[in-house]
């Protein structure tokens, strides 16, 4: 798709499709619904009379063959009660009309965004736009195999040419960060067959590759080396053997300590001898939706060429059963020395996290953060709607509150107290894999910081918000690719804690 920018007009766009935002309101408040309601000869006003169109929050209007305008065909997209206007009220509003059949099979459209001047607008539409269109038709055959049809241009007007230059800044950096979430929603939906630890990690390879970035691989042989025996007791019931991505981004200064940002990568849970129950179990190819985070937060980064240095860590793995299957009950050595209980075989995340988690000391990081579908107790606590989060500095989870203000993926806090670290020891070794039912979540939390060190860390728990059950405006039914947001947003303003 070609991208375009240009000041004019209404009147002057010659494009199949016109698309321009309207606030709620009952009648023609301002000078551009009356430039407006002219351009449509009086259209406008009687629609917004009858009722028939308000511009409230996820409604849509459309004109075809408009008087006036010079366009086929114009659509109104509500952006709900200006007082409450956000930039995700962009986002919303392009990604409820993004899917509209006259919108896709045009061969170009206009977005018009009138007196509407905050840059952050711009960025939010683009992404609406492209996450709300995205439909994957990879594993699709005959009739319905093929690109999803799309316009070949996308022109972006604005009132004033001093708006240009931010005009096509936002847009650019939109375009980056939802393509980048895009790949994460790629990535959750690939089949395990055909994303198997060696394949994910061969991917991972590839695509660093084409970024710039530092890949380097660890097998099974050299993952026993380092005595990273989560990693490997989680693997042991697979054909498949298991691999540790290190990803490294240089933006910043050479001596310049690193963010390490950690992402669990199982790339299918059947829970192992605990083994789940059969109904959705085709879900557990997202039980790797973590590291896909990871990994496309340090392409993104690279694309937009953020000044800090950026290291991935992905432990990569299937947790299958077999004779060959960690059981409940074994007693496994971590990296860091400690020894943990097994419980219960589908409270594997943990325990390859925890790896990662005490690896990740070997760079001297400024701050560590982790993401993972960790816990299906997440579904009680906030469920599809947010993010659990918890940490040991209230200056970095801030950080994450704050960038989730501003990209509408939300989280919320939970907190580690010395009751959940105390669920989580065992009578005969160090640990338990899992507290059982109470605070499931927090709990897991509390087993994770067991193994970070001496510097700020803060722990995202994906499970639910990974994955959309009925569809939202710019979030289409299946995987989200929730948090690559966030995370750009938190590393575009980063300093140090």
């Amino acid at each position: 798709m070609k991208y375009e920018y240009v000041a004019t007009k209404l009147a002057e766009l010659t494009d199949d499709i016109l698309v321009c935002f309207l606030c709620e309101t009952e009648k023609l408040s301002d000078k551009r619904l009356r430039a407006l309601n002219e351009a449509t000869e009086g259209a406008l006003e009687r629609m917004i009379a009858s009722g028939e169109f308000t511009g409230a929050k996820g409604t849509t209007a459309s004109f075809v063959n408009p008087p006036g305008l010079q366009t086929n065909h114009l659509i109104l997209a509500g952006l709900g009660e200006a007082g409450k206007l956000t930039a995700d009220s962009f986002r919303q509003a392009i990604g409820t009309i993004s899917r509209l059949q006259p919108l896709k099979h045009a061969r170009s459209a206009a977005i018009h965004f009138g007196g509407f001047t905050d840059r952050a607008n711009y960025q939010t539409a683009i992404e609406g736009y492209l996450l709300g269109s995205f439909k994957l038709l990879d594993y699709k055959t005959g009739d319905d195999a093929g690109e999803d049809p799309q316009p070949t241009r996308l022109r972006f007007a604005v009132d004033r040419k001093q708006s240009l230059p931010g005009l096509r800044a936002s847009v650019e950096r939109g375009v980056v960060i939802a393509e980048g979430q895009l790949l994460v929603r790629r990535l959750t939906q690939t089949p395990s067959n055909e994303l198997t630890p060696s394949l994910y990690a061969r991917k991972a390879q590839q695509l660093a590759r084409k970024h710039g970035i530092k890949c380097q691989v660890l097998d099974e042989t050299a993952i026993a080396r380092e005595k990273m025996g989560g990693l490997l007791s989680v693997a042991k019931g697979s054909d498949e053997p298991p691999r540790f991505v290190i990803l490294k981004y240089n933006g910043g200064r050479d001596k310049t300590r690193p963010v390490v940002l950690v992402g669990k990568g199982v790339t299918f849970d059947s829970g192992g001898i605990s083994l789940k129950a059969g109904l959705n179990m085709h879900e557990m190819k997202q039980d790797m939706a973590g590291s896909a985070v990871i990994l496309s937060t340090l392409l993104t980064a690279a694309r937009l060429n953020l000044k800090l240095n950026l290291v991935g860590l992905m432990p990569l793995t299937e947790n299958m059963p077999s004779g060959h299957a960690t059981r409940p009950g074994d007693i496994i050595t971590m990296r860091s020395g400690k020894t943990v209980e097994i419980i219960n075989t589908d409270a594997e995340g943990r325990m390859i996290l925890a790896d990662a988690l005490d690896y990740a000391g070997t760079f001297n990081p400024q701050a560590v953060i982790d993401a993972a579908t960790l816990t299906g107790a997440s579904l009680y606590v906030l469920g599809y709607a947010g993010a659990p989060i918890m940490g040991n500095d209230d200056n970095l989870l801030n950080r994450i509150v704050d960038a989730a203000d501003e990209t509408a993926e939300r989280v919320w806090p939970l907190p580690l107290w010395d009751d959940f670290r105390e669920q989580m020891k065992s009578p005969i070794a160090d640990l338990v894999n899992s507290g059982g039912r109470p605070a499931g979540t927090a709990a897991a939390g509390a087993f994770l910081e067991y193994f970070v060190g001496d510097w700020p860390w803060a722990h995202i728990d994906l499970a639910y918000v990974d994955l959309e059950p009925k569809g939202r405006p710019y979030v289409p039914k299946g995987a989200t690719g929730f948090g690559l947001r966030l995370l750009i947003e938190v590393l575009s303003r980063w300093r140090k804690l």
